[in-house]
């Protein structure tokens, strides 16, 4: 979604919300299903069960990401865990039906359909890409720490440049070579198939979606794996424990390609942006703060104000709606690969809350100003009291 500010504040990306059902008040995510006459409830559980293992979906045909299926899984009630893989299929489908209107799911599904040709047809230059090689694509410190497993490991090896701004070494440059030279023969096959691209977003002209080529897999096991333990200690609040779904794509820029990119915040509770190469000047991150839909265009406080520099295999992981653009690329070329991970139980809570002051910077700051107006109230009507018990005394 873009916002007012500089760069091309008027294009906007489009934020789909979940719509599940309702909260109980035994903290369950509840969907109404009509049955034939009868209604009967679709519950999930608000808290995984973190010791079961999901079955995979990846052999069925659903208009979901089998992904999406695995990670759900751990959220169903104890009572259906043990059921056939088919039940639980219907179970998570009639709920994950509620998400999209039924235009947006006819578009998924013909995005899925799009997928399947591509795979079906496309030869991959690197197919070890397919598969996520932790120690080949990965830097040691990075391993390590997420092995560890602790904010204090995390810590050892992170940069917080401005409040929930997260920057880290990340990828070898083995696999941004890899994942560059994959990308340049998948738009070579394009081209050469005359076969319409999928842009990576609605701001971005140039780059493609890798989940399309057959890298969905990979990409959800780096979430999984190595994106939602360091989500879970930074991003609690946006449901960075809860990560369930992702979209990446890679995003490039320089003279002949996208030159910058317009103030907006993304559809994603949490952003990884990593920069694979090449050489180029220019294209540096500017952040502005993270806010809410309803202060999405309010002013940046002093505080709030970072820029950012690139460099390769270097990795940014920010909150999806802190405020960011791309300066100018001035030259040569700039291709990022972005991961933007998703929670559906936080897209659902989120519509139910009513302060967003433990994320949104305004909606806190706005808070702290109500406290310390009632607080100088408060001040001020006990200093008068106590001035009229003086006068009182004074009169007697």
């Amino acid at each position: 979604m873009s916002v007012d500010g500089s760069g091309s504040g008027d294009r906007r990306r489009r934020e789909v919300e979940p719509n599940i059902g309702e909260i109980n008040g035994n903290g369950v995510v509840v969907a109404p299903v009509r049955s034939g006459q009868q209604q009967q409830q679709q519950r999930l559980r608000l808290n995984p069960n973190t010791e079961h293992k999901p079955d995979k979906y990846d052999d069925m045909r659903m208009e979901f990401s089998p992904l999406l299926f695995s990670s759900l899984e751990r959220f169903l009630p104890s009572a259906m865990l043990g059921l056939p893989r088919e039940a639980k299929a219907r179970y998570m489908r009639e709920i994950l039906k509620k998400y999209l209107p039924d235009g947006e799911r006819m578009r998924a599904q013909k995005h899925k359909e799009y997928k399947q040709r591509i795979i079906s047809s496309y030869q991959p230059l690197h197919k070890e890409l397919h598969v996520l090689h932790a120690t080949n694509f990965l830097v040691p410190s990075f391993l390590d720490a997420i092995t560890a497993n602790t904010e204090e490991s995390f810590r050892s090896i992170i940069s917080e440049p401005a409040p929930g701004i997260f920057t880290f070494e990340m990828l070898r440059p083995h696999f941004c070579n890899l994942l560059l030279a994959e990308v340049e023969n998948f738009e070579k096959w394009v081209f050469e198939n005359k076969i319409r691209i999928m842009q990576p977003n609605t701001m971005n002209k140039y780059g493609v979606v890798l989940d399309d080529f057959g890298l969905e897999k990979m990409l959800g096991k780096l979430m999984d794996d190595h994106i939602r333990p360091l989500s879970k200690v930074f991003f609690p609040e946006v449901g960075g424990s809860t990560l369930d779904s992702h979209h990446g794509f890679v995003v490039e820029y320089g003279i002949d390609r996208d030159t910058d990119l317009g103030f907006h915040v993304d559809d994603a509770e949490v952003t990884l942006n990593v920069c694979l190469g090449k050489r180029f000047s220019g294209g540096e991150l500017f952040f502005r703060g993270v806010r809410c839909d309803k202060h999405v265009n309010s002013e940046t406080q002093p505080e709030e104000i970072l820029d950012y520099c690139h460099v390769p295999g270097r990795a940014v992981l920010h909150g999806g709606r802190h405020r960011h653009g791309a300066r100018a690329t001035t030259d040569g070329n700039r291709i990022n690969l972005i991961l933007w991970c998703r929670s559906s139980v936080f897209r659902e809570l989120k519509k139910h809350q009513r302060d967003c002051s433990r994320w949104c910077g305004e909606c806190l700051r706005e808070k702290k100003e109500r406290q310390e107006l009632s607080v100088s109230a408060i001040k001020q009507e006990l200093l008068k009291r106590n001035g009229e018990l003086t006068s009182s005394t004074v009169l007697f």
